[in-house]
């Protein structure tokens, strides 16, 4: 093979003693922080009192409903036959192992929680903001994933294709980066939101963007399964049997519920100061 990207880049940035900096984390605290600035700007749009530390209680319940929600996916979702026979190592995220389809169910019963009791707004109207923020995060965790040399493509001959040579098991061959194929795809859906959300009147529509958040970004999730190399036993199964993987037949409830917000916002007209 002539054409390909050799990928060795080190996922720890550097080591202080005990204390390591991965690409992983940065990715994932670069996304909170610029997510936390875009919440705020929203908020200020929208004459919400900030000074009594609203901001910084939503961004603990976000930052905990993600990976309580993600870790929770992972470990029913994916590979509940292992931590089943091995419950001690459940909360060792520090090990690996999250998955979004599970912060899509916990995260947003976390928020209705503190829609309902912090803030006295409708659930569906903190959705339609948080939704915005979580996909330009999104953009940013599988560059995470790109730097961790996981999530992996299939094989390819393609010119882009990736040699990932600190993944285990991946050998010689040039892959898909199908981490850099979903970090576009969420980079543009979430600058496609902000417009929405910015340049027409859809953010007062409740339901509207969460609906297009769901539609698109799961909607993209079944469509790059199909480049991914999948290591877990569960996901050949489900493909050889039914065409599909896991992760595709998760994503399609998503997919449904976010048409349905879409199609039913223009009931849930709120006004809103702007």
């Amino acid at each position: 093979m002539l054409l390909y990207i050799d990928w060795n880049v080190n996922p720890t940035i550097f080591e202080i003693g005990p204390l390591s900096i991965r690409w992983y984390g940065l990715m994932f605290a670069i996304g909170f922080l610029i997510g936390y600035k875009l919440i705020e700007n929203m908020f200020l749009r929208e004459k919400m009192d900030i000074t009594t530390g609203v901001l910084d209680s939503l961004l603990l319940y976000v930052f905990a409903g993600t990976v309580i929600g993600a870790r929770f996916g992972h470990v029913v979702f994916w590979e509940w036959d292992y931590y089943s026979q091995h419950l001690i190592e459940i909360p060792q995220i520090w090990k690996g192992g999250l998955a979004s389809h599970g912060a899509m169910v916990i995260l947003p019963l976390i928020l209705w929680f503190f829609s309902a009791k912090i803030i006295k707004k409708p659930a569906l109207w903190l959705l339609d903001r948080i939704a915005i923020a979580v996909a330009m995060t999104g953009g940013f965790i599988r560059l995470g994933n790109l730097f961790n040399h996981e999530i992996v493509g299939k094989e390819t001959e393609s010119a882009w294709g990736f040699i990932f040579r600190q993944c285990y098991n991946c050998g010689d061959v040039a892959r898909h980066p199908v981490q850099l194929y979903e970090s576009f795809s969420y980079f543009i859906i979430f600058a496609i939101m902000m417009s929405l959300y910015w340049r027409t009147d859809l953010g007062k529509k409740r339901g509207f963007l969460f609906g297009f958040f769901l539609t698109t970004i799961f909607g993209m999730r079944f469509l790059l399964e199909y480049f991914k190399r999948h290591f877990i036993g569960v996901e050949t199964n489900l493909m050889e049997t039914y065409g599909m993987n896991l992760g595709q037949i998760l994503s399609i409830p998503a997919v449904l519920l976010g048409i349905y917000l879409m199609l039913t916002a223009r009931k849930r007209l709120m006004d809103l100061p702007y």
